[in-house]
């Protein structure tokens, strides 16, 4: 970020430019964020059992539950592996520190991160759901305001975490290790490894009191875990085409 930035006549507004152009000049950004969910998507969809129709999922696909996984997948990313190094980076850097002797306060750096990294998700669920429906006949939400206001909470859940991550990290390399200690946990809780339907019932429960976990989690109506499931965040996200009783 050049001083030249925090002159301007709109700083805040600037630095938000600034930032979506750095943001553009990373690939590596770009690909873990934007295209690796829908890439894992295509991936898993690609498997024939997983476009089968299973009993225990009440009726839905492997396919059909993975489309909200990858989702969280993006926002996990975005919130704990990439943006805490990022605004880390800026502090190892004193950049920070310069911006606090200017009109713009370090605040506006961090709410535009957040921003960034809020919409390149958004783009990403996206893209999710058009391959998802396009190649995999997914059905989309029956509630299209409700699941994005669901998701956008999600999200606000992973930047606020990758928040935290920036803060207690001194350097870069720690806030990658430290990001990467919550990242893993985060990408079970969504239920990559394991649908957070298909987990034990205990194991359900407990993973359903995150953030995450609770936005995947979704069961058959009239199954018997359905009851304990449906009082766990019900506002949250479920997959696209599931109904709620």
């Amino acid at each position: 970020m050049s001083t030249a930035t925090l002159t301007t006549p709109r700083p805040r507004a600037a630095v938000l430019r600034t930032e979506l152009r750095l943001f553009r000049r990373e690939p590596g950004s770009i690909f873990w964020i934007l295209l690796f969910p829908t890439l894992l998507l295509v991936i898993l969809g690609s498997i024939p059992s997983f476009r089968r129709s299973q009993t225990s999922l009440g009726g839905l696909r492997l396919v059909d539950t993975y489309v909200p996984i990858v989702i969280l997948v993006a926002m996990i990313t975005a919130g704990v592996q990439i943006m805490p190094q990022v605004l880390t980076g800026y502090r190892e850097r004193g950049i920070l520190r310069r911006m606090s002797t200017t009109p713009v306060r370090p605040s506006a750096l961090l709410s535009a991160q957040m921003l960034v990294h809020g919409l390149a998700s958004l783009l990403s669920m996206l893209l999710a759901l058009a391959v998802g429906r396009l190649a995999f006949d997914v059905r989309l939400p029956r509630q299209p305001a409700g699941y994005l206001l669901a998701l956008l909470l999600a999200i606000l859940a992973a930047l606020a975490l990758g928040s935290v991550v920036s803060a207690v990290s001194r350097t870069t390399k720690i806030a990658g290790a430290v990001g990467s200690a919550v990242y893993f946990p985060m990408m079970f809780c969504a239920g990559v490894w394991l649908p957070v339907q298909s987990m034990p019932h205990t194991m359900g429960r407990i993973v359903e009191l995150t953030p995450f976990g609770a936005a995947c989690s979704r069961t058959p109506p009239g199954s018997a875990s359905w009851a304990r499931r449906r009082t766990a965040w019900r506002r949250w996200p479920w997959p696209p085409g599931s109904t709620r009783t």
